[in-house]
């Protein structure tokens, strides 16, 4: 059966087009029942139990089926994803509707129809003739939509019925809107709002804890007095700020203060770009990434950015009167340069809000359900949550997602999520760090794992098409030990007119991960592996990134090469790219390449292929830092585990070899040589990845620093820059050259993706070259897959698709490549850094020299060389007499009493882990040379630890 729809729409030019909707109706759409005898089979995938008799509640009794409406899938989805709630119909209203709101909610519901235990089953009412329902004339779309799941869900009853004469079973209406439940009723459909269901639900107590809690609008200012003013509507948010009344900007909060924020505003004016935000009235109850608007206050309100660390840690979670207090402590009188443009959050546009990990803080009031929530993210503020399960939860890592936050709650309200274990057990941590980080960590879905090659795999003849076959030469991988995702492998072999031959040779990922399907989707979504110290997260699957993609030893493997002709100058003759498949001779670590190259004994074709590169590797370089590209560095840390509990034994700076910075250059080359070709053949739409030049005031720092020791650092350009670095050494201070590369790395900005159609500046200042891209590692980066592609296509390897050649997509999916690789960067960093506190929870206090790395007002920043730590030794502690302190921010310089520190200055420091805070366990250090009456501590301390809950607990206990 057909229906149609006809409507007017304006165009742009101002003509007026008819358009008409075809909306075709069937009889052959099944209802998910299964072993339905009406429907005989007619539905796919999932199907819903014949006789549902895992849940029993004392409000329908009868076997019985679940139909949610659109409200209670956007706000209830915890609820509906908890193993309990089983066959559930999913109408395809609802699925629209929930679509069109909530991204995110609608990702996880397909996951949860797709999950086959759950048996959740999606019936497309809008399109079976018998539930279909058009919009009556003067009837709301919303009204129209709510009538449309009152019909599915009586059809259903009715159709049930047929199924067999004794057959009870009924379909229970699932919604929290008033009206729309009493409708139901009177249409004899039993209907239940999500809260008494789920508490009828004998069986399951726990799940009450996971229920949204939403207040009515308009009954949430029944009690409590008014904190907070009202959010305007959005219709007044965007005339306010098309009129410029208002501004629009994302809103950060603070680290170290839980009542100052600020908003950064969107457009290019320069004018106000950053607005500070101070007292949780002017907060208005933004949360930490929200897009919000802002009104700018008066100039003779404004003020200055707070010096003092504030957290909220009180108890009685609802004292106004303290916060009020506090706030007057941020107003010191300030001169008038430091004043900022200053303003209030008027309404909110977007909520960015997220499930939170963190802990309980269990109330006080014995038998109290309700308890405050403290995230793991200090940014985020604390939530209120109902729970029966508050003693088992103390002490626990647990999810809570925020519902909402009322005008008269000085905190959001939430519901508890999952359980995610012990605080302090390394998978519990693991996991944290994970969510935290928003790292996508869940196993490939089905959909994913059918697209992957079908077991035992091999080349055959029609992948050898457009394929050179390279088998016969001599190429072997260089790679940390471990390592089984290899990307690259290399060959050097002499030709017969006496130059050489250069290949550099990148696994095919692109040959197995076609465009668009769900394999190509998912690996997108992840944009990078995620290598944190004992895990690694792979972007795409195992089979791929452990084994076929692999350029293992002794089996064959496609490749995309990279050949270069060269002289023994290292002077490139000629370039080409091809398809390939190679056979790699030897899978060697950096350390077997070294002792292979530096071992007289060995002259078999790996070893000489290895010299060769080495030696052309070192000109490379050598040419590369005359032409200004910078060597800077990092403390890497490398962890030694025990084989059988997997703890941390020993930490220890990574030690780098000739081999690391051979493999490094050739990688470098033929990243430029591709960004070249690539662009040359796609001006528009090449991706490629820039490294911007820093500001001169990110300079202060290290060019102060070299004062300090009589050097002169120029950085009026990266050649200046590196030529300093290069002078700059001391006979009688051999680290200062490597704390000062330190420095400067930490100088610099963030090297980015971007597409070439969409900017003009390509250059990258590190590398100090004009062009460059990423093409050597495609297991374990997006960004190479898509270069891949383009080069395919530019070699005539492979064809083109239309999101190729899109460079609005392309910019898009850049600006995700980019958010992902610095929230793995972020992930690697906590996972170095909890390591390094189970490391130091075993070792117990150590003394060990620090350079100062930075002199703060109240702290030094050191860096401990043995372990490639970092850490903050302060000077003014709680409830401890205030040192004497000046600080110096011209040389700059911290006075103690009467002992001056300087940048670079050696100093000896106790570290221990500080366990007082469970939530936020940290390495501590203190001072121990020079010795500083009343500051410094003694070495000798090593029973001590910092672990105050402890005692407080057998304290309790006694």
């Amino acid at each position: 059966m057909l229906k149609s729809r006809t409507f007017l729409k304006k165009t742009r030019a101002g003509g007026v087009m008819k358009i008409v909707r075809e909306h075709y109706l069937r009889d052959d759409i099944g209802c998910g029942a299964s072993g339905c005898a009406a429907c005989g089979g007619a539905h796919e995938g999932t199907v819903l139990e014949p006789q549902p008799l895992d849940r029993v509640s004392s409000v329908c009794p009868q076997p019985h089926y679940l139909l949610p409406d659109t409200n209670v899938l956007l706000h209830q989805i915890d609820v509906l994803e908890d193993p309990a709630i089983r066959n559930v119909i999913v109408l395809q209203t609802v699925l629209q509707e929930v679509r069109n709101r909530s991204a995110p909610v609608y990702k996880r519901i397909r996951d949860v129809t797709n999950n086959q235990e759950k048996h959740f089953y999606t019936f497309t009412n809008e399109h079976h003739r018998e539930t279909y329902v058009e919009q009556l004339q003067g009837e709301t779309s919303n009204d129209r939509n709510d009538r449309a799941i009152r019909v599915a869900a009586k059809w259903y009853n009715e159709h049930l019925k047929k199924m067999s004469a004794e057959n009870q079973l009924r379909v229970i209406f699932i919604t929290n809107d008033r009206k729309n439940k009493e409708k139901a009723i009177e249409e004899g459909i039993a209907a239940f709002t999500c809260e008494e269901y789920v508490k009828s639900l004998t069986a399951h107590p726990e799940l009450i804890d996971r229920l949204a809690c939403l207040s009515e609008e308009g009954n949430e200012i029944e009690s409590g007095k008014i904190i907070f003013s009202e959010h305007l509507p959005l219709s007044k948010l965007q005339q306010g700020i098309k009129s410029g009344t208002y501004l629009q900007g994302t809103f950060r909060a603070s680290r170290e203060n839980y009542l100052e924020a600020t908003v950064w505003v969107h457009g290019d004016t320069e004018d106000n770009k950053e607005i500070i935000l101070q007292g949780l009235k002017n907060l208005n109850r933004a949360i930490h990434e929200d897009i919000v608007a802002v009104e700018l206050l008066p100039k003779n309100q404004w003020v200055a950015p707070s010096s003092v660390v504030l957290l909220d840690e009180g108890q009685n979670e609802d004292d106004m009167e303290k916060e009020e207090e506090r706030e007057r402590i941020l107003k010191t009188a300030v001169s008038e340069k430091m004043l900022k443009p200053t303003g209030r959050v008027v309404g909110i546009i977007r909520r960015n809000w997220r499930p939170y990990c963190g802990m309980l803080s269990k109330s006080d009031i014995k038998e109290s359900r309700r308890h405050l929530f403290t995230p793991a993210e200090k940014r985020i503020p604390r939530i209120r949550i109902e729970t029966r399960q508050a003693s088992t939860l103390e002490g626990q890592r647990i999810i809570v997602a925020i519902d909402g936050w009322p005008r008269n709650s000085r905190y959001p309200n939430g519901h508890f999520v999952k359980n995610l274990g012990e605080v302090g057990d390394k998978e519990t941590e693991t996991e944290v760090l994970l969510l935290e980080h928003d790292v996508p960590h869940q196993p490939f879905s089905q959909a994913v794992l059918s697209l992957l090659p079908k077991m035992p795999w091999c080349i055959t003849e029609k992948d050898m098409k457009n394929r050179e076959d390279l088998r016969h030469l001599c190429v072997c991988s260089v790679d940390p030990p471990g390592c089984t995702d290899i990307d690259d492998a290399l060959h050097c072999r002499e030709l017969e007119n006496g130059n050489l031959e250069v290949g550099v040779h990148i696994a095919d990922v692109s040959y197995f991960i076609r465009p668009g399907n769900a394999l190509d989707q998912e690996s997108a979504r992840r944009g990078t592996t995620v290598y944190l110290c004992e895990k690694r997260i792979d972007m795409v699957p195992e089979l791929l990134s452990s084994n076929l993609c692999s350029l293992r030893a002794n089996a064959d493997r496609l490749a995309f090469s990279c050949i270069w002709e060269m002289n023994h100058n290292a002077e490139i003759l000629k370039t080409r790219f091809t398809k390939s498949v190679i056979n790699s001779k030897a899978s060697l670590t950096y350390a077997e390449a070294q002792m292979r190259i530096d071992s007289a004994a060995m002259n078999d074709s790996i070893t000489t292929s290895l010299r060769g590169l080495n030696k052309l590797a070192k000109i490379l370089k050598k040419r590369r830092i005359e032409n200004g590209a910078l060597t800077l560095s990092s403390p890497e840390v490398r962890f030694h585990m025990d084989s059988e509990t997997h703890d941390p034994i020993d930490l220890q700076t990574k030690e780098l070899r000739e081999t690391n910075s051979m493999v490094e250059e050739f990688m470098l080359l033929a990243n430029i040589s591709v960004a070249k070709k690539i662009h040359e053949e796609f001006s528009e739409h090449a991706l490629l990845r820039k490294h911007p030049a820093p500001p001169p005031s990110n300079y202060e720092i290290l060019v102060k620093a070299g004062k300090s020791k009589n050097l002169e650092i120029k950085t009026d350009t990266a050649k200046a820059l590196a030529d300093s670095l290069d002078r700059a050494d001391s006979p009688t201070f051999p680290y200062l050259n490597t704390l000062l590369r330190i420095l400067a790395t930490r100088c610099m900005m963030q090297a980015v993706y971007f597409c070439s159609g969409m900017d003009t500046d390509f250059h990258h200042y590190g590398l100090a070259s004009p062009i460059y891209t990423h093409f050597t590692s495609p297991i374990r980066r997006y960004a190479d897959i898509i270069v891949h592609r383009l080069l395919a296509v530019a070699v005539g390897a492979d064809c083109t698709y239309p999101e190729l050649t899109d460079k609005h997509k392309l910019a898009d999916l850049c600006k995700n490549l980019n958010f992902r690789h610095k929230m793995a960067q972020y992930a690697q960093r906590a996972s170095v850094s909890f390591h390094t506190q189970l490391f130091f929870k075993s070792k117990g206090i150590v003394s060990e020299e620090a350079y100062i790395l930075f002199v703060r007002k109240n702290a030094i920043v050191v860096l401990i060389p043995k372990y490639g730590l970092e850490g903050t030794v302060f000077f003014e502690e709680k409830d401890k007499p205030k040192p004497r302190l000046t600080y110096d921010d011209e040389i700059p310089s911290l006075k103690i009493e009467d002992t001056v520190f300087h940048i670079f200055d050696k100093v000896k420091v106790k570290i221990m882990l500080d366990s007082s805070n469970l939530q936020h366990q940290k390495i501590r250090m203190s001072l121990v040379e020079p010795q500083i009456p009343g500051i410094s501590v003694p070495t000798d301390t090593s029973n001590m630890d910092i672990s105050e809950p402890e005692r407080k607990k057998k304290k309790l206990q006694k």
